[in-house]
């Protein structure tokens, strides 16, 4: 299913075509992107391919998505973990899944200069902060998600704490751009981000155990460590979680890497300059682009074989493909 691929714009064009092509064909009528036909919709996994279609310039299906987002916030301003048909399947609520529509909305705002839509979209991102910003804790680390039963998670995450500081900032963006004060988000920002900064307070209930490579990239990725210290951070880690020549794993125990997580990756080193590591995972990911016009999630070592499955394509994995090829062709 591998087949070899030289980076010409031509190629990375028709690449990034099809996959904005794959995430459409899967997107249902009411504006839901699901992880793909038949399966479930998460509202983070949806914002990143709203981003994506973004970048495509396919503004019409991600104002659709932005739009459902919309209609099926609760009142609480969350979203459920999971939707199928719009039905919820988990009613766990997330704080980075409804914080996530502030990083969405700003870059659809950044991509198409719509300050009406922005303006429509507002309580939704409003709603969707705070309910996040509720679940902080006296740390300032955020709890993960409220459970079925509406009780906090005990323990905060790393990964997902770093993402809703970056929404925070995001949605800081979207309010001084709209003339809305929000001192609040500011200086509750502000203690989060000083809580990033003690990874002790984090996964305490065992989030982490198999070392996860979201936890070592997204604070990178999210802009909570930065320059010199990002690449020290970066360059500790990356002998036990990119394997040569395939990728970025998903946990550092399992001999299995990721699309969408080398993907995250090479943003992570664009951001802070790692341009040459960032091409390299590219090339190695671009090998695995298949004559279906697709991306299996993962690649199983040594073994080489699809993971989880031969016929399985993501819209997430596309999404974060695009917009990692979007990085890239910015340096």
């Amino acid at each position: 299913m591998i087949s070899g691929l030289k980076q010409t714009s031509e190629d990375l064009q028709e690449l990034v075509d099809s996959q904005a092509d794959f995430i459409i064909d899967c997107q249902l009528p009411f504006g839901a992107i699901p992880w793909y036909k038949g399966g479930i919709t998460d509202p983070w996994d949806h914002i990143e391919g709203a981003i994506a279609l973004d970048l495509c310039r396919r503004y019409q299906e991600a104002t659709a998505a932005y739009t459902w987002s919309r209609t099926m916030q609760n009142p609480d301003g969350s979203w459920y973990s999971g939707y199928l048909d719009n039905e919820p399947q988990e009613r766990v609520r997330d704080a980075n899944f409804a914080a996530y529509i502030a990083t969405g909305m700003w870059f659809h705002y950044c991509a198409t200069q719509d300050l009406d839509f922005l303006r429509e979209m507002w309580p939704t991102v409003e709603k969707g902060v705070d309910f996040a910003l509720s679940l902080q804790q006296p740390t300032g680390a955020i709890s993960w998600a409220l459970s079925e039963k509406g009780k906090p998670w005990p323990g905060a995450i790393l990964t997902s704490s770093c993402c809703i500081w970056h929404s925070i900032r995001n949605g800081i963006n979207i309010s001084q751009t709209l003339g809305i004060d929000k001192p609040d988000w500011i200086s509750s920002g502000e203690r989060l981000f000083q809580a990033t900064q003690n990874p002790d307070l984090f996964d305490k209930m065992g989030e982490n155990e198999r070392r996860y490579a979201m936890n070592w990239f997204y604070p990178v990725l999210t802009g909570v460590l930065t320059g010199q210290e990002a690449k020290e951070h970066i360059e500790r880690e990356w002998s036990d979680l990119v394997i040569d020549g395939w990728g970025c794993r998903v946990a550092a125990d399992d001999d299995v890497t990721a699309v969408a997580e080398t993907s995250e990756l090479i943003i992570a080193l664009c951001l802070i300059g790692e341009h040459e590591k960032a091409a390299k995972l590219l090339d190695w990911t671009l090998r695995l682009w298949d004559d279906k016009g697709g991306f299996c999630r993962g690649i199983k070592l040594p073994e080489q074989e699809p993971c989880p499955g031969d016929d399985e394509r993501a819209t997430w994995t596309s999404a974060a493909l695009i917009m990692a090829i979007a990085a890239m062709s910015k340096v």
